[in-house]
């Protein structure tokens, strides 16, 4: 699978990360079983199989089970460790975790984002973490504190890069205020049901109420070299309840010898912006359906094609 550099930093990371989301089976407190071990296990060599070599995680995946599958994976094939970047998510705090109990909130504390960090080590039986990202904004954010706790990390050597998650043009200026490392990525949701960040282009100076409120997002990152990465790149398989949308991808994944999943994220690979998809899958067998989109190239007129079919009408 070709690579991109992520913009700013040394890591060359696959076109398409795994995402590890489900990984720990239930979102409860019961033990994680030798099953989902089995099953991490089986996709992490797959996924090095296919060329992927980029783990997407989080601390509240699964309440923490998904960073312990992982870990179990890697006492057993420890050599996987070097074989992957890893990349940590933390900043939400789940309602249902009876460590913190509800209300569902967000804590970009120095505290939170330190503690997230050195139990998400643990967990996951390693030393250090490739890349951090702030999963949500937080509305009472101390920028001072973020920047602290960057540093802090870095220095000790737990913490390489960093990076951000659902935060605005804005949110991210005000960040780099502060901290001194570069935020060299933006994870979001894009898909061809969400496709807001990339169509909203579409409506400067249309005189229309929908223009949404991604505006200007996808062109900043690009301005300012923050890779795109897209969650639920597949929009939690409801591609087909589009059915013009559902038709179109499955006519080109038919011409083009490919699996519907990877003409979904073809789409998203052709935007020159390098967005990488996360895909989100406990399948085997969906992830190397999803690694053919590394072999597809869709030309102008099929992407504007799959555009039009998910928007229900032609561009302005």
């Amino acid at each position: 699978m070709h690579q991109y550099r992520i913009p700013n930093t040394d890591l060359q990371v696959s076109r398409l990360a795994l995402g590890t989301m489900h990984w720990g089976g239930e979102w409860n407190l019961e033990p994680v079983t030798g099953q989902a071990i089995d099953r991490g296990q089986a996709l992490m060599e797959a996924a090095l199989e296919c060329g992927i070599n980029h783990l997407d995680l989080a601390d509240i995946y699964t309440f923490g089970k998904s960073d312990q599958v992982v870990g179990e994976v890697l006492k057993i094939r420890p050599d996987l460790r070097d074989a992957f970047i890893m990349q940590q998510k933390c900043g939400i705090v789940m309602a249902g975790d009876p460590a913190y109990g509800p209300p569902q909130r967000y804590d970009l504390s120095y505290e939170h984002i330190v503690s997230c960090v050195d139990e998400s080590l643990e967990r996951i039986r390693t030393q250090h973490l490739d890349l951090l990202a702030l999963h949500r904004p937080d509305p009472l954010v101390e920028p001072a504190e973020v920047a602290r706790a960057f540093d802090d990390l870095h220095r000790a050597g737990k913490v390489r890069w960093f990076g951000v998650s659902n935060h605005s043009a804005g949110q991210i200026e005000l960040l780099r205020q502060h901290v001194d490392q570069p935020l060299v990525v933006n994870q979001l949701e894009v898909s061809l049901l969400h496709h807001h960040l990339i169509s909203d282009g579409l409506l400067v100076n249309t005189g229309t109420d929908d223009q949404p409120a991604t505006t200007g997002l996808l062109d900043y990152c690009r301005r300012h070299h923050v890779m795109i990465q897209a969650w639920s790149p597949l929009a939690g398989g409801r591609l087909s309840e589009n059915p013009d949308l559902g038709g179109t991808v499955t006519a080109l994944a038919d011409q083009h010898g490919v699996s519907a999943e990877a003409i979904a994220l073809a789409w998203l690979l052709r935007h020159p912006a390098g967005i990488q998809p996360v895909v989100g899958t406990r399948s085997v067998d969906r992830l190397r359906a999803c690694a053919q989109a590394d072999s597809v190239e869709l030309s102008r007129r099929e992407w504007f094609q799959l555009l039009e079919a998910s928007r229900g009408q032609v561009v302005p």
